[in-house]
């Protein structure tokens, strides 16, 4: 079984299979980003970390059954802060 591997910007689940890995400056690969955080080597937003919170909210919510804005909120404020973008800010 294969670890699953995460955006370090976003937190999505991201697997090669899908075609979801953000690329570099010279077209590679990207292991640490998804293609909508990542893209030609630079990040495809200059937002903050509670904005990608903010924007990232109603999609948790669609697609996880139960899961209420606020909930949603409170995991992405625990969990991104340990994701690599946002470390340092």
């Amino acid at each position: 079984m294969v670890d699953k591997v995460f955006c370090q910007s976003c937190g999505i689940p991201i697997q090669e299979s899908e075609g979801l890995f953000g690329t570099n400056a010279d077209g590679s690969k990207n292991e640490d980003y998804c293609i909508y955080c990542f893209k030609d080597g630079a990040f495809t937003a200059d937002i903050t970390m509670n904005e990608m919170i903010e924007f990232c909210v109603p999609h948790m919510v669609k697609n996880n059954k139960d899961m209420t804005e606020e909930k949603a909120r409170q995991m992405m404020q625990e969990y991104f802060p340990k994701l690599k973008r946002w470390k340092s800010v």
